[in-house]
């Protein structure tokens, strides 16, 4: 058995977390069975993969994710003013409060309440994690090529 390194076109096993840089955990799996992806499948950003270029089964990393290799930086065009009328009279809203809203294709759109108007409510649609440099910690379990047929 060849003992490949995460590259292009390799299938990876793996554990991992991503944890903001204060050490606040935002997803993990470990201690749960490990995920399998392909490198450049989309199942994960770009930069997340190749910051693990060149690791092998086995090893165990905690990588540092820039804002520009991550999420992105926050987009302020992506922060919107909403009409109070457009909620249910009956929702508890609240800064900091996350919903999920419609785009113009129906495709399912978080946002993030940033603050209350009297008239408007201001909506973050960024992704909660822009801006961030985060901790993707990772363990490999196995790499192998990608069966391309």
């Amino acid at each position: 058995m060849i003992n490949l390194a995460v590259a292009d076109n390799t299938k990876v096993t793996l554990n991992f977390s991503l944890a903001l840089e204060d050490g606040t955990v935002v997803d993990s799996n470990h201690g749960e069975e490990p995920v399998t992806f392909v490198v450049g499948d989309g199942n994960l950003l770009e930069g997340f993969e190749k910051a693990m270029f060149g690791l092998r089964a086995g090893d165990e990393k905690e990588l540092l994710i820039t804002p520009e290799q991550g999420f992105g930086m926050p987009n302020p065009n992506n922060v919107q003013e909403v009409a109070m009328s457009d909620f249910p009279k009956d929702m508890t809203l609240e800064v900091g409060l996350m919903l999920s809203f419609s785009d113009a294709q129906n495709t399912e759109l978080p946002g993030v309440i940033k603050e209350l108007k009297e008239d408007t409510i201001l909506v973050d649609f960024n992704h909660p994690l822009a801006g961030r440099t985060l901790k993707f910690k990772v363990h490999i379990h196995t790499v192998a090529p990608a069966v391309t047929h």
